[in-house]
């Protein structure tokens, strides 16, 4: 391990292990001390292709030796190629590139407003979800259903409802003339991998047609391919007024998109923008990452793989009584039953192997999108012999 002085200079805002990450490769990290670690939470389901994956390098590379910013007050070529892969792939119309998913949210947010200014006599409200999470900002955090974060940072940005996932009436009764649009995402990754059921989705899109208000997905956790399609809102068929991604868009570079319908677009020159927004270094890496997981046979091997892990999963649950597995795709929480998930992900760690505890009783497993079958059963050989540990401490 590195000697503990030298983290002093890094702001100690979590908790981290003291091991210094060298390298990576696919699945897998190096520390400073040569120690390997077979890597299921991918910087929170952000290196989509792993580490290091060959069309990122080769994207960055590329492009380094073009262009690697101009301004955002100017297009660029992969700008445009980025915004125009993802409005093909999306049914959506214009793009506004960002640099992180809480700016994308925070985007959307001020979006929403703005057609309320124009169109709803200055509605402003906007519906989101208990224990749901859009982000570290003033606003994104207000947005957010994360009980701990209630009385951080007052006085809040105002003007969030919120209501219980998958609870259709709630939504319906808490809409007034002030509300401009329900924010969600379908899958709550940060609380534990709830999901919003296909039925509900459906409903909400007619309910807020039916109420003349937007509907906002953030797709930050679910896109690009994650949960076996290329946005988590394709499972219930529905297409959102607005619709967010970052994570997985660079597959770990800081790159963020706002994607909204052309009846939404009503930002004026001077409401937003951001001085490394859509800059074509990172473009060009989102660019890489859309035509890597859009090629033949790529999402439907997500979709395998995840079959593989949940199985696996609820083999491991039957041998030491846990519960559920939920989510799709490579977005997998196991319910544990017990207040014990930060001793396994401490556990697994020692062992070599990353793991997330969402909730003290509940693990999450978003590995690379590129994760072998057989990384799969490593993992979950190894996890069975942490859990056999620790249940027994």
């Amino acid at each position: 391990m590195t000697n503990a002085a030298n983290f002093d200079s890094v702001m100690d805002i979590t908790p981290r292990p003291p091991i210094v990450f060298v390298g990576g490769q696919g699945s897998w990290l190096t520390d400073s001390e040569g120690n390997t670690y077979l890597d299921f939470i991918q910087g929170w389901a952000v290196n989509c292709l792993g580490h290091s994956p060959r069309p990122i390098l080769e994207a960055l590379a590329r492009q380094a030796e073009r262009l690697i910013n101009c301004s955002p007050a100017f297009y660029n070529d992969q700008m445009i190629r980025l915004a125009d892969l993802l409005t093909r792939h999306s049914g959506l119309h214009q793009v506004f590139l960002a640099n992180s998913g809480a700016e994308a949210n925070e985007g959307a947010i001020k979006l929403a407003r703005k057609w309320g200014a124009k169109y709803r006599d200055g509605a402003h409200e906007i519906i989101t979800m208990d224990h749901g999470f859009h982000g570290r900002t003033l606003a994104t955090m207000a947005a957010s259903g994360k009980a701990q974060w209630e009385h951080l940072y007052e006085p809040k940005v105002s003007g969030f409802i919120k209501v219980p996932l998958n609870d259709l009436a709630a939504v319906a009764a808490a809409i007034t003339p002030q509300t401009v649009a329900v924010m969600l995402e379908p899958i709550q990754g940060e609380a534990g991998v709830f999901e919003a059921t296909i039925p509900f989705l459906r409903s909400l899109r007619a309910l807020t047609r039916e109420r003349g208000i937007l509907l906002i997905l953030d797709e930050i956790q679910t896109g690009v391919g994650r949960t076996g399609r290329l946005f988590g809102c394709e499972h219930a068929g529905v297409t959102p007024d607005i619709m967010t991604l970052a994570k997985g868009l660079g597959g770990g570079v800081p790159l963020a998109a706002l994607l909204a319908h052309r009846d939404a677009c009503c930002f004026e020159y001077g409401d937003q923008g951001g001085t490394f927004c859509g800059n074509p270094l990172m473009a060009a890496v989102g660019c890489a990452v859309i035509e890597a997981v859009t090629q033949p046979g790529f999402l439907a091997r997500v979709v395998q793989a995840g079959e593989h892990l949940a199985k696996r999963l609820y083999a491991l649950s039957a041998r030491h009584g846990c519960g559920e597995v939920r989510g799709m795709g490579l977005l997998l929480a196991l319910d544990l039953k017990r207040d014990i998930a930060p001793d396994v992900a401490a556990l697994a760690m020692q062992r070599g192997l990353l793991l997330n505890a969402p909730r003290p009783d509940s693990l999450r497993f978003m590995p690379a999108l590129t994760v072998s079958n057989a990384e799969i059963d490593r993992m979950t050989d190894v996890l069975d012999s942490v859990m056999t540990d620790v249940t027994k401490g």
